[in-house]
């Protein structure tokens, strides 16, 4: 994959809407293009993650331990799988697995924290990106609340 492709599919990503062009270029550099065959494990509910993925092509299902009957479908190109582990190297919280042929770019936390620590405004827009979307996780679960009893 050349570099300004694995720069353009950052670009589609939403997280990396963070990223100026220049920013989103060093990342790619530092990326790597993985081929996953059907039915591969991309990663593991409890894996020390490394990084995200960005899906390049192909649709993953991603499970929680427990139900595994009840999959999420993933298929937009530059979806980000994982993308807290670009920050943090909390456990995998689901499972992700190639439904087809799929690829994705691997990005490393290394690599994100390394631009992140080189360009403090982006460490801020990371930050505010985050805090955004735990606040929308926590207010859909806020709102469900009442739906759900006790005992």
């Amino acid at each position: 994959m050349q570099l300004d492709d694995a720069a353009t599919i950052l670009g589609r990503a939403d997280f990396f809407e963070i990223c100026d062009a220049e920013q989103r270029r060093l990342l790619a550099f530092a990326s790597e293009r993985k081929k996953f065959r059907p039915g591969s494990v991309i990663y593991a509910s409890g894996d020390q993650p490394e990084g995200a993925h960005v899906l390049v092509s192909g649709t993953v299902s991603s499970t929680q331990d427990g139900a595994e009957n009840n999959p999420f479908l993933i298929h937009e190109v530059g979806a980000v799988l994982g993308a807290m582990a670009l920050v943090i190297a909390k456990p995998r919280p689901v499972t992700i697995k190639a439904i087809d042929a799929v690829e994705t770019l691997f990005v490393p936390r290394t690599a994100f924290m390394k631009l992140a620590n080189q360009y403090p405004d982006l460490a801020g827009r990371a930050a505010d990106r985050i805090r955004r979307e735990l606040s929308s996780y926590l207010g859909a679960i806020e709102g469900s609340r009442g739906r759900f009893s006790k005992g």
